[in-house]
């Protein structure tokens, strides 16, 4: 009986979602409450599948001669856990989203899309069946479309980008499982365990691979991520891109890489290890020059999925356990920032750095919870971004002196690439914590008060965890992390040397020492404050204001990058303008061979007859 709670968390938020997206407007103000409710109780399950361990469930959907449909549904230490996590996000969003989007035109549109989204999570994480992971997985791409055409003006371009990148990649996942599925005979996952000793397993790894990365946002396939976080609302960013969509697609490549494949391919693992490295730096390379706050945030989500990526591409058990955790404190304190920006953005109206500024006094809480995820996501001991990272740089040396081949052989440059990276982000947000909280006021948000306890509560959640986890780390991977990967409580070769109670000790000691500095400084001599001078010249307040924006402006004018951000901006770089133009040159061939001219088609029918006797008849 205890197996049917399985079912619950999948079936109840898809079938109350699916109700909301049809429920009258004038019902729009109980839409909210009703998705706080069942997203709760999602949660409140999901840590129930948790404790009960190993456990599954089956409904027999469809059965044609031999072929029977199943709904199989199973937990594995890896999927519960993430479960539990997934879950709690969805709860946070939904209070956050009590205030932030009331008030809103499609209320009903958006809650509707939260709970299929938490529905559709659920059977991933849950599904033992390649299909209906599959299917589980479209119903999120299409929430997610739904969610960001929430955002207003201009979010209709970003849903079609973010939907026509991600179904292009789900077309490979749909060819990909066909594959596993013709190569093994089945589509129960632990049934697979294929080899990549061959041309089509290493095909079907690939596509599959394809559409996790996708998901998560690595390089090549992440654009649509930061298009959809300059128009989508903050708390669609929060919960999908930030959050739920990397949980899945790293989940998915863990489950590619341990359950449906037995990697035996060095070039594979050097294939992971080239986009996690250039995801990292390159993604935050272009965060630094970013004036957008969202879209900046944005970059740099899709920058911290190359240190998840590292971590696989190590094959070393501190390596993937470091991947792992990196995966869950990315998905808290990216999740915590980007309600951080919508709150800030509510409160101003603009995510512009450039007019923004001075917010320290104004927004306290969010200063202060802003302050704690930009310290975590720079891997700033002792929080939890640290450790993580710090698991990815053992695990590349690991691998280095364990290992063969050109993928070890490297591990300097990868290596290299996980530290500037983390050295970039620290850089990137101190622009950030400047440019809205620490420079001058402007006089247009003198008036900008702190967002209420519905955004505050899950915000300060977030940071809290930030801080458990890297302080208690220990427990986080004695609980959740080692026994996702089978390996035992305590092991003390995934943790190296870092022992994080003392440096905590150590730290805050270090503060209240600078601190009773200050106070019998303060006391001694009496500070004098006097205006700016600036010559006897009257200069208004908004003349005097630093912008944080033009701190990296010099690295954007450099000889070589200036080309390559132009590039960047111009979409270059980005596969789906690429693809676009591409298609565009092609109609115009094809209109052009389509002229209505008589030569040119009988042209074109010897042209054809000559490719079938050379090519299909091997005559030559």
């Amino acid at each position: 009986m205890e197996t049917n709670i399985l079912c619950i968390p999948v079936l109840l938020p898809l079938v109350v979602g699916f109700g909301l997206l049809f429920l009258p407007n004038k019902l729009k103000l109980r839409s909210g409450a009703l998705t706080l409710i069942i997203s709760f109780v999602t949660f409140v399950l999901s840590i129930r599948i948790f404790a009960l361990g190993r456990a599954e469930y089956s409904w027999a959907v469809l059965q044609i001669s031999d072929f029977n449909l199943e709904l199989l549904l199973r937990t594995t230490p890896l999927g519960a856990f993430i479960l539990v996590f997934a879950m709690g996000f969805g709860v946070l969003i939904s209070l956050y989203s009590l205030e932030s989007m009331a008030g809103a035109r499609r209320t009903n549109e958006y809650y509707g899309a939260v709970l299929l989204t938490i529905g559709g999570s659920a059977g991933i994480l849950l599904s033992n069946h390649l299909l209906f992971l599959l299917i589980f997985w479209e119903i999120v791409t299409a929430s997610l479309y739904v969610l960001i055409t929430t955002g207003g003006r201009n979010s209709n371009f970003a849903a079609t980008k973010s939907f026509a990148m991600i179904g292009a990649s789900d077309a490979a996942f749909l060819l990909g499982v066909m594959m596993a599925w013709g190569l093994s005979g089945t589509f129960v996952i632990t049934d697979i365990g294929l080899a990549t000793t061959s041309t089509l397993p290493v095909v079907a790894f690939l596509l599959l691979m394809m559409a996790a990365i996708t998901k998560a946002g690595a390089l090549p396939l992440h654009t649509w991520l930061p298009t959809s976080g300059e128009h989508a609302p903050a708390s669609v960013m929060a919960l999908l891109p930030a959050a739920i969509d990397k949980l899945l697609g790293i989940y998915l490549l863990l489950l590619i890489v341990r359950d449906i494949f037995v990697l035996q391919s060095a070039a594979l693992s050097t294939v992971l290890a080239i986009i996690g490295a250039a995801t990292i730096v390159v993604a935050v390379m272009i965060a630094m020059v970013q004036h957008n706050l969202k879209k900046l945030l944005s970059f740099h989500a899709v920058s911290q999925v190359g240190y998840m990526i590292l971590g696989i591409a190590t094959m070393t058990p501190v390596g993937i356990a470091g991947g792992l955790f990196h995966l869950l404190n990315n998905a808290i304190y990216k999740c915590c920032l980007f309600l951080c920006s919508g709150a800030v953005e509510q409160q101003t109206g603009t995510a512009d750095l450039e007019r923004l500024g001075g917010l320290g006094k104004k927004m306290p809480i969010t200063f202060a919870t802003c302050l704690i995820a930009a310290l975590s996501i720079s891997g700033i001991p002792p929080l939890n971004g640290f450790v993580s990272k710090w698991m990815v740089y053992q695990g590349v040396i690991q691998m280095g002196a364990a290992q063969t081949g050109s993928t070890a052989a490297l591990w300097p440059v990868w290596l290299t690439c996980a530290m500037f990276g983390s050295a970039l982000t620290l850089a990137s947000f101190v622009k950030i914590i400047h440019s809205m909280f620490l420079s001058r006021l402007p006089s247009d948000l003198k008036d900008v008060k702190e967002v209420s306890s519905f955004q505050t509560v899950p915000m300060m959640v977030l940071a809290a965890v930030c801080v458990l986890l890297g302080v208690f780390y220990h427990v986080a991977l004695d609980r959740l992390i080692y026994p996702a990967l089978g390996v035992g409580a305590g092991a003390d070769v995934l943790t190296g040397t870092w022992q994080s109670t003392l440096a905590t000790a150590l730290i805050v000691i270090g503060v209240a020492v600078g601190l009773l500095i200050l106070l019998i400084a303060s006391f001694a001599k009496k500070t004098r404050i006097v205006p700016t001078w600036n010559c006897g010249e009257q200069m208004s307040n908004e003349q005097m204001i630093v912008p944080g924006t033009h701190f990296y402006k010099t690295v954007s004018n450099m000889g070589g990058l200036r080309q390559l951000y132009s590039g960047q901006e111009k979409g270059y770089f980005d596969l789906y303008d690429q693809g676009g133009r591409f298609g565009l040159f092609l109609t115009r061939f094809l209109r052009w061979m389509h002229s209505g001219l008589l030569p040119m088609y009988l042209t074109w029918v010897v042209v054809g007859l000559l490719i079938v006797l050379f090519v299909v008849c091997g005559i030559w």
